[in-house]
């Protein structure tokens, strides 16, 4: 089964997108990108998604600071953010993430992101 890791600091979302996802996926989550790096290395996930705002280390800073290790570079990451600007979309794919979904989402958005993602990393 493969494993997704969700970064999100809103609880209630947090759950919701685990309960979209864990019928599909083994799920690990944390609330913040310092805990985000830690889990990387612990739970060795195949996906991460990654909310953009977190507190202390934005999702941007998490996925650069991925993105510079030769270890876990090639990791994939769906950003997820209730930012609706195209600077902040600009910034998710200049820092280095796969995919960008805008807040509110579906639970059939969510799995045919994470299902195409993951796909795409299996060739």
């Amino acid at each position: 089964m493969k494993k997704v890791l969700i970064v999100e600091d809103d609880l209630e979302l947090l759950a919701l997108e685990e309960a979209m996802l864990k019928k599909e996926y083994e799920i690990a989550t944390v609330s913040s990108g310092e805990e985000a790096l830690e889990k990387i290395y612990d739970f060795k996930p195949d996906l991460v998604l990654l909310d953009v705002l977190l507190p202390k280390m934005s999702g941007f800073e998490v996925c650069q600071k991925v993105r510079k290790d030769p270890a876990i570079s090639k990791l994939p990451i769906v950003m997820l953010t209730g930012q609706d600007r195209a600077e902040a979309l600009s910034e998710g794919f200049e820092s280095g993430a796969d995919m960008y979904i805008n807040k509110p989402f579906s639970a059939k958005k969510l799995q045919a992101v994470v299902k195409a993602v993951l796909e795409k990393q299996v060739g």
